[in-house]
């Protein structure tokens, strides 16, 4: 009994530091690019413990995760922005359907506002200027465990700098905390901010494991006490920084490193116990989106087990309605011609219909086809991963990426450096895990059969939107996607709250 009190105990301490950490980092974030203020967190009585050191990294990948989730903000900006997915009645989403960013909604001045992803990387830098202390101060925390702590942290920071480049374009550079001394400052060039991060992720996965827990030789012993069953698909790997990398390279259309990157991926995943998913899995309300597993290869789960979930945060909130959840009409949905437009192949596992027009898999990607509203039913993890219509409350994982997103991204990269075969071969990685024996690959255009089977694998998991604007800077035909490139309307307006505090901000030039 003395044991399992010690535990409680424990993780109850855990949850209050993470809570801590999070709470001062937002806090000092909301201050970082305004006005001066004075921070608490740096001070060395709160860094003396291994269990301080434990809270702090965990409390960044909190910080991701609250970011990334605020407002349902991923999938907004990757998937609802596209113009694919309608809206019934919600006129913010409405808005960004239509590319009216700047309207006068809150959620629109919310996800203009890049504060809560500052507090990622002041985060990240808070513990990077204090983890060297409980070195010292605590003998239990060990070199090898502050190597991969600190690798781990200056991974987060850089990804939260690429996620808002996406977002932004140019955006401040901070990469300490000014021991409290916040000053405003202009925006940052993307091309420094991302040439930096590529440098601090390929320095990151030098430091990283391929398996926390696992015996890797760069993280040998159980990773704070615990075993690989409570890391698996929590953190960051090796094999999470290359995927990134090979994100992060395709965005600055640099398409040797993409194949590079992702090359790495494909020949290591299996170090990390990672591996392809079904059909079936893809789509199950306790499958691949449930709690976490090590297939997630870069994501941050919600344990129900753990009281971990919420009603919002979740794709969930915006895409399930009748029949799957007792929510009348979704807020979002794909009207039915364009599912069928997508997912226009026969024997595709996903989603298709028979030859009387009828879904021959209802309920995986799509449930009620012929209602008025399609409900998109990919990811539907209500609550332990049951189907009880009558919960809205959500415990699915947000996924940035994995395995079969980096299999088709090196065949983007191989198609667009001139290697078709090699770009089909990747494709067919991919597609013949998807489709029933017999499909069939036209190879007239394989760049544009890479991004239609990237748009029917990972929609829903906020990509598509980011998808577009490289396949649309490859092929240039379209002279009206190509106008928002070239005139900076690929971006979000950035929050007049933090024009007014800030003045050395410029707003993105096609929001002015």
């Amino acid at each position: 009994m003395k044991t399992r009190t010690n535990k409680t105990s424990s993780k109850m301490k855990n949850i209050f530091y993470v809570l801590l950490v999070a709470v001062i980092a937002f806090s000092s974030c909301n201050k970082a690019l305004e006005t001066d203020s004075t921070r608490v967190v740096g001070e060395k009585n709160a860094w003396n413990t291994v269990e301080d050191a434990r809270s702090g990294i965990l409390g960044v990948y909190a910080l991701t995760r609250a970011a990334l989730s605020d407002n349902n903000g991923h999938w907004i900006y990757g998937d609802v922005r596209t113009g694919e997915f309608l809206s019934p009645k919600r006129q913010d989403l409405k808005a960004v359907i239509g590319n009216n960013l700047n309207a006068a909604y809150p959620v629109m001045e919310a996800l203009s506002d890049w504060t809560r992803f500052y507090a990622i990387v002041n985060g990240a830098n808070v513990f990077l200027e204090n983890i060297a202390h409980v070195r010292e101060t605590d003998k239990r925390y060990t070199g090898n465990n502050m190597t991969v702590d600190i690798a781990q942290a200056r991974f987060l920071r850089a990804f939260a700098y690429f996620y808002m480049v996406r977002i932004w374009g140019d955006v401040p550079f901070i990469t300490s905390s000014d021991e409290g001394k916040f000053t405003n400052k202009p925006r940052e060039s993307q091309a420094r901010i991302l040439a930096w991060a590529e440098q601090e992720m390929l320095k990151a996965a030098a430091d990283m494991p391929f398996i926390y827990s696992g015996g890797d030789v760069q993280q040998p012993t159980d990773y704070y006490n615990e075993n690989s069953g409570r890391w698996g698909g929590a953190l960051a790997t090796k094999v999470t920084a290359y995927a990134v990398l090979a994100h992060l390279a395709a965005w600055n259309g640099d398409y040797t490193n993409v194949s590079k990157y992702a090359k790495f991926v494909e020949d290591n995943y299996g170090r990390s116990a990672g591996g392809f998913t079904g059909s079936t899995d893809l789509s199950n309300s306790n499958g691949f989106f449930y709690n976490k597993n090590t297939r997630q290869m870069f994501g941050f789960n919600s344990d129900y087990g753990h009281v971990d979930g919420s009603s919002t945060g979740h794709i969930e909130e915006l895409t399930l309605a009748e029949p799957v959840m007792t929510k009348s009409v979704p807020d979002i949905y794909l009207p039915k011609d364009s599912i069928l437009k997508y997912f226009n192949v026969a024997k595709d596992q996903r989603f298709a219909v028979d030859t009387l027009g009828q879904a021959k898999y209802d309920g995986r990607y799509f449930t009620n086809l012929n209602g008025k509203y399609p409900i998109f039913s990919k990811i539907k993890v209500i609550q332990g991963g049951g189907t009880d219509p009558n919960f809205r409350y959500f415990t699915s994982a947000l996924v940035f990426t994995r395995l079969e997103d980096i299999i088709l991204l090196r065949a983007e990269a191989l198609s667009v450096l001139g290697d078709q075969q090699g770009a089909i071969n990747e494709l067919q990685l991919v597609m013949s895990r998807r489709y029933d024996e017999g499909y069939a690959i036209n190879t007239s255009d394989v760049i544009k059969l890479i991004f239609e089977e990237r748009h029917r694998e990972l929609l829903g998991e906020g990509s598509r939107w980011y998808d577009l604007i490289r396949y649309n800077k490859i092929k240039q035909n379209d002279a009206k996607f190509m106008n928002l490139i070239n005139s900076g309307g690929i971006y979000w307006p950035i929050s007049r709250k933090l024009l007014s505090q800030n003045s050395l901000l410029t707003q993105n030039a096609y929001w002015r």
